[in-house]
């Protein structure tokens, strides 16, 4: 049975076009998060402390290391929003 060369053109376009396509949306995914993997399957726990990273640093993949927290965090929290 022969081989249709014809048919490998498409193929490798196809091909290169998805390599292309995924490798773009990891590249801007990374680019979003400071050059860190995607976060997947985040708790409860997960999201408290990306909210005060955010608070912390104002990016939710952001960290610091200083033990002293910046003016105004204290005050930062989205509890003191909320309706009681």
């Amino acid at each position: 049975m022969p081989v249709p060369w014809e048919a490998l053109i498409p193929f490798g376009l196809l091909t290169s076009m998805f390599a292309a396509a995924g490798t773009l949306l990891n590249t801007s995914k990374r680019a979003q998060n400071q050059g860190k993997p995607v976060r997947y399957k985040i708790d409860t726990w997960d999201d408290m402390m990306m909210d005060r990273d955010k608070r912390l640093t104002g990016h939710v993949r952001g960290q610091s290391a200083n033990p002293i927290a910046p003016e105004g965090f204290e005050t930062s929290s989205s509890w003191y929003t909320e309706a009681q």
